[in-house]
């Protein structure tokens, strides 16, 4: 699944198919390090818009460019690395705790978003500054 060392990394789905067509599947410990319990996709964002801007203390996701492109910024406390997300069949994996930024969507994209938690407004860190204290202040 990738290198697990850091604590986010690239995925590269299994492609099934012919010349008739082509399907990816997503199942907990073949291509996806956990059990998926919300699904969700983000799609029609125009230009200029940036989406996430926050971490998550409880969730991790996978998340999957279906159609179009876009960037994500993703920062661990000591490093940041940008990746873009332009196929359906690479996927990238984010745990707990890190700040993401996903931004320069191209006008059909459609970004799949999976994760192991159900909703909850009060795991969100929206303030960069507040989770660089909270995350430094976990490490210790």
């Amino acid at each position: 699944m990738g290198n697990t060392s850091k604590n986010y990394n690239i995925i590269s789905l299994n492609i099934h198919g012919d010349d008739e067509g082509h399907l990816i599947a997503c199942q907990y410990k073949s291509n996806c390090p956990f059990d998926i319990k919300r699904v969700f996709w983000i799609y029609d964002t125009k230009a200029m818009t940036m989406r996430g801007a926050h971490a998550n203390r409880n969730s991790q996701f996978l998340l999957v460019a279906l159609s179009g492109n876009c960037k994500i910024k993703v920062d661990d406390g000591v490093n940041q690395e940008i990746f873009n997300l332009n196929n359906p069949y690479t996927a990238l994996y984010l745990d707990k705790m890190l700040w993401k930024e996903m931004y320069d969507f191209s006008h059909n994209a459609i970004l799949l978003v999976f994760s192991d938690t159900l909703y909850d407004k009060n795991e969100y860190i929206r303030d960069y500054e507040a989770w660089k204290k909270e995350f430094t202040n976990g490490k210790q």
